[in-house]
């Protein structure tokens, strides 16, 4: 679920931070760049981790900023395919169910990949599940779940072109999403199990 990651960069320290000792001025600057970013085939940024590697600072010409090459470690979440993990269902739509974690809630599991007999009640806004015996389960928002990791989706965070007024908008897609089952045996609200 979370690996490391080595990143190398320019960071750039501002004379404010000038009181600060140096390594813990790196380090605040990268966590203020990276933490709780995406990054493109990575992952979500967490936190810094170490530092493996920095320069002398250059001042740069007219700014005051000190500019410093780093190598350095990250903690990132990304989530193999096939990892069975723990979340609570955030809501239920006849597109699926998502599924939150405390630091990320862009999880889908679509209707497919849902247990067969599984349907989306409109009137009370819950997937239910109707096992060989004819009993209904309901997955109900705030119940904590497994489900199984299947595949990733990676969305390009173009900005937006100005309105013109003549083109209907489109949806921002998140820039990293998961897409989960709960088809096997001991997947699904834990309660169940």
């Amino acid at each position: 679920m979370f690996i490391l990651t080595t990143i190398s960069d320019l960071i750039q320290i501002s004379p404010e931070d000038f009181s600060k000792f140096s390594a813990v001025a790196i380090e605040d600057n990268i966590n203020e760049k990276y933490a709780n970013k995406v990054i493109q085939k990575i992952g979500l940024c967490i936190s810094f981790y170490d530092l493996l590697e920095s320069s002398d600072g250059l001042i740069g010409h007219g700014t005051g900023l000190v500019n410093v090459n780093v190598k350095f470690r990250m903690i990132v979440f990304r989530p193999f395919k096939g990892e069975i993990m723990l979340g609570k269902i955030a809501s239920g739509t006849e597109h699926g169910i998502k599924i939150g974690l405390e630091f990320f809630n862009d999880i889908l599991i679509p209707p497919q990949m849902l247990m067969e007999k599984s349907r989306f009640d409109f009137a009370e806004q819950v997937w239910i599940w109707e096992n060989e015996d004819g009993s209904e389960f309901f997955f109900d928002v705030g119940e904590v779940v497994r489900f199984r990791i299947e595949s990733e989706e990676w969305h390009d965070q173009i900005p937006n072109a100005p309105d013109l007024g003549d083109e209907t908008p489109t949806e921002r897609r998140p820039p990293y999403s998961i897409i989960g089952s709960m088809q096997m045996g001991g997947t699904g609200p834990i309660t169940w199990w």
